[in-house]
Parts: structure tokens; C-alpha cells; sequence
């Protein structure tokens, strides 16, 4: 068996309008207008391929294929949303993989013996809400539920509130249920497959990930006349914590990235010295114990900075996923697919989070990788040719059905 290339680039084109940039990418954040339209196109198409929709409490979208027996189904994932001027392909080229390959087994009058269920996940990228994950890790019992819907946004808007608006705000239950296997197929955002001419990558793990928030608050005052002897500049202490954050993983591990990726100044005025700034630091590592040592190492770094420029500092580690080994059985499944299919591939670490990181907690889970042009994503260059996309999908199919049966 294999998948409708046509069918499925046809699939991603359509799709891709939907938030469209004026430079080929995507803004999509999660449960905006945007939003909206793409999981209201995504609902018609599994209607259309016969699925039973619903939608549970954090706005999760499932459409399940029945199976030839009452068995807990295998799962196939991802998300629709996308960070500012993101790409076209990370989210939800999964979920449209995932969709082609159900549409393939109707194609054939295929049948399995465990139903076959498309996931779409709310809020994955945690790009407008905090934690990224965040319905996903409400479905895996590690993030309370009134904790997410009282996550708001740069605007103070609660996510329940923006889940009601756009009509998502589901009855089903947003709990651990059984299913039988858990895959998704995603983009690598890195630049290893696409280096060494392959195909597609088998996840073996995703890496511990840990991010954290942190305000200065100095004394804002006039550029001009402020003798700088006696300023407390709170983007001067930021500044030192960025070049210390930066040189973290040198000290630790060559597998460790450390980021400051979000600023925020105030008042943010050309003569005014900032009296407050906050941002955030991301930290990743395959070893958990180098992502504890990371931590301290930035408490130490938040703590000299403070001291050296006379500011006030509040650091809040606020979220926290351990690194996460695949099953051998789904990553087996994987590897024989690609095989089968003779597709160049490879075993991979994923250095990025993805729902599949909550959905092992649930279940046995992998993924799939297919490239990315220069290791490029979260940007709107982000591109995976059609042919990589084509064996990615077939052996998500063929992973499939061999977990199915």
C-alpha cells in the first residue's frame, strides 16, 4: 500500500493557506481566528473520510476509523497551530500524513483490527499559551486542568475563554485513555537527515527540556541626566544573564542548547534607562542530570547579575519534561516500515518537543522524521521536499498498519 502523493500535496497546499504570510509561512497561534478555520477544514476532511469526530475539554480534536474489534485504538498525532511567521510544514504535516494514511486505507477497503484515531492537539507550540504541550499534558495527567485554562495569553485572555470562543471548548473528558499505540510523524527542525541524504529518521527519544521565566526590576530613570555611578539598569543584569545562558552548554555538554528567546523591556524607549525586563531561558539536554546542573548554574548567573547592578530578580522555573525514550515495539514498527519501503533512514534523537513526549506516559509512542531543508524551522524558509514528505508518509502507513494488525 501506499499513499496519494497528489492527494496528499494537494492536502498541504490547501492547508497552508490558512495563515498564510506574505513570504510563504505561517502565523497560526492557537486558538485564534486562524486557528479556527484550519481545525474547522481539518474536522470536514475526517468527516469526509468517514471518521467519528469529537472533541474533549482542551479543545483536542479525535476522529476515529473503526477497527474489526473492540480494542483500543492506534493513535496518530499531531498539531495544527504554529509559532509567528512559522512554517508550513511543523505541526501539521503530521496531521495531514496521518489523515492521508487513514484515507488510504479506505482506498483499499482495508480494515484493521484496531481502530485507527487522528489526534490534533491544542496549543502545542506554547507559543501563545504556557507551557508548550499543554493539552497533551492535561490528557497525560501532569498538567491540571484548571491550570490550563488559566493560562493566558500576552493580552491577559484566558485559554478556556478562547477555547469557548472559537467553539472548541469540549465535553469529552481530557484524561489518559486506552490506546494502543501512539505515532507521529514530524518534521526533524534539525539538520542531520538532510546532511546525510536520508529519507527518514526513527525517533528513539525526544531530550529533558526545561524552561524558565525571569524578571528584573531596577530604578527607571532619564537617559540624560542619570550619572551612570548610580543606575540600576535592569536590560544591563538581562544582558549579563543572555551571555551567561549562552555559555552554559560549553561548560556542560556539546549536546546541550541553552536560549533566551523572548525580551521583554520596559518602558522600551530610546532615553528612558529600562526599570524592568523580563525573559526566558530554554534549556535542553539528552541527560537529565545536565539539565538539573544547567538550572543551577543559571541560579547562580541570575544571582550575580542582580547583585552586580543592584536590581531586584525573580527567576520561576516553571516547567519541566524529563527526556523520554520511545517504546522499542513503535520504534521497531518505524524501522520496518522504512526498511520494507527501501527508504535511506537512520535512528535520531529529536532536540525538540513534541505532544508524542506526553503521549509515552499514555501509551507505547514514537515518531518519524523527515527532513529539513538546512535544518531550518519555527521560520517561514522552513521546507521538506515532496519526496521525503512521500516516503515519510508511506512509512507512517506502513508503521500503521503493522501496530494495527
Amino acid at each position: 500500500m501506499k499513499i496519494d502523493r497528489k492527494r496528499l500535496e494537494q492536502s498541504i497546499e490547501e492547508l497552508g493557506r490558512i495563515g498564510e504570510t506574505p513570504r510563504g509561512g505561517l502565523t497560526r497561534l492557537a486558538l485564534s481566528d486562524e486557528d479556527k478555520r484550519a481545525r474547522d477544514q481539518m474536522v470536514a476532511w475526517m468527516r469526509s473520510a468517514g471518521l467519528r469526530v469529537s472533541v474533549d475539554q482542551m479543545g483536542n480534536i479525535f476522529g476515529e476509523r473503526a477497527g474489526t474489534k473492540a480494542l483500543p485504538p492506534v493513535m496518530l498525532g499531531s498539531h495544527v497551530d504554529s509559532v509567528p511567521t512559522g512554517g508550513k510544514y511543523d505541526g501539521q504535516l503530521g496531521v495531514l500524513c496521518a489523515l492521508e494514511a487513514i484515507r488510504s486505507l479506505n482506498d483499499e477497503r482495508v480494515s484493521t483490527r484496531h481502530p485507527v484515531t487522528l489526534a490534533i492537539f491544542t496549543n502545542e507550540e506554547g507559543a501563545r499559551f504556557q507551557p508548550a504541550m499543554i493539552a497533551s499534558g492535561v490528557m497525560a495527567g501532569t498538567i491540571a486542568l484548571e491550570d490550563a485554562y488559566n493560562a493566558r495569553d500576552r493580552n491577559g485572555i484566558r485559554l478556556v475563554d478562547e477555547l469557548e470562543r472559537i467553539g472548541y471548548l469540549g465535553a469529552e473528558p481530557c484524561v489518559p485513555r486506552p490506546i494502543r499505540a501512539y505515532l507521529e510523524l514530524h518534521i526533524e527542525q534539525g539538520p542531520f537527515l538532510e546532511e546525510e541524504g536520508r529519507s527518514v529518521g526513527v525517533v528513539e527519544g525526544i531530550v529533558g527540556i526545561a524552561w524558565s521565566r525571569l524578571t528584573f526590576t531596577g530604578v527607571q530613570d532619564h537617559a540624560g541626566p542619570t550619572p551612570m555611578r548610580v543606575r540600576h539598569d535592569a536590560l544591563v543584569a538581562a544582558a549579563d544573564v543572555v551571555r551567561a545562558v549562552r555559555a552554559i552548554p560549553a561548560r556542560l555538554s556539546p549536546e546541550m542548547v541553552a536560549t533566551v528567546g523572548r525580551l521583554d523591556v520596559s518602558p522600551n524607549i530610546t532615553n528612558a534607562i529600562p526599570g524592568r525586563v523580563s525573559l526566558s531561558i530554554d534549556l535542553r539536554d539528552p541527560r537529565e542530570e545536565n539539565v538539573t546542573r544547567a538550572l543551577a548554574l543559571l541560579d547562580h548567573a541570575v544571582t550575580d547579575a542582580a547583585r552586580a547592578e543592584g536590581v531586584r530578580c525573580e527567576l520561576e522555573h516553571y516547567w519541566r519534561v524529563p527526556p523520554t525514550p520511545f517504546h522499542p515495539e513503535v520504534v521497531g514498527a518505524d524501522e520496518r516500515a522504512a526498511q520494507s519501503l527501501g527508504v535511506r533512514s537512520r535512528r535520531i534523537l529529536s532536540g525538540a518537543g513534541h505532544d508524542a513526549q506526553y503521549m509515552a506516559a499514555i501509551c507505547p509512542a514514537g515518531m518519524i522524521f523527515v527532513p529539513s531543508r538546512n535544518g531550518r524551522s519555527h521560520c517561514e524558509e522552513e521546507f521538506t521536499p515532496m519526496d521525503d514528505i512521500e516516503h515519510g508518509a508511506n512509512t507512517l502507513l506502513l508503521a500503521m498498519l503493522d501496530l494495527t494488525q
